[in-house]
């Protein structure tokens, strides 16, 4: 029986506390052997607890679901390492990104215009960058202060993304929530 990627990501955060390690099977893997890049998002009582991913397909997707997993698990710095105890109450969301295209705009109000709410955002200047998913226009729905908050997460100031050299690139993202 073919896994959804979510169980990939269930399945190997329940092994690696038992101890024990995890693939899945054959079938799985053939679905998903495609190079496609994903994050995968740990939440915990409705507040993110864990989101660590791959911007560019590098390897095939079943593999970057197990990696991204047990980065967002243990190595996501905003967060202390998740605890066995916790794993029972931890909801797990998987974002299959397409390939990320460059955003080219003369000014502010020009890559406002482009932007829709569908779109995950990465933010680039010099050796700074972060990104947001789709799913964060959620919480943050005005274009400014989405922006904003990203040029922060950054390390920038919030006004960076106004500036010169500021580099802009969407995805998209099919999501898989448990």
């Amino acid at each position: 029986m073919v896994l959804k990627l979510t169980e990939i990501a269930r399945k190997k955060l329940e092994s690696y506390f038992d101890g024990k390690d995890f693939e899945p099977d054959k079938e799985t893997k053939e679905k998903y052997k495609e190079e496609r890049a994903c994050f995968v998002t740990l939440t915990k009582n409705g507040e993110l607890r864990g989101c660590v991913g791959s911007l560019t397909a590098h390897q095939a997707l079943w593999k970057d679901v197990l990696d991204n997993t047990i980065n967002a698990t243990f190595n996501d710095s905003r967060f202390p390492p998740l605890e066995k105890k916790e794993l029972n109450k931890i909801e797990i969301e998987v974002s299959v990104l397409t390939k990320p295209e460059r955003i080219y705009f003369e000014n502010t109000s020009d890559l406002l215009k482009q932007v829709d709410n569908k779109m995950g955002i990465t933010l680039k200047k010099g050796f700074l960058s972060a990104t947001f998913l789709p799913q964060v226009w959620e919480q943050i729905s005005f274009k400014q202060k989405f922006f904003e908050q990203l040029s922060l997460k950054a390390g920038l100031n919030k006004d960076a993304w106004k500036e010169k050299g500021i580099e802009v690139s969407f995805y998209r993202a099919e999501v898989e929530r448990e």
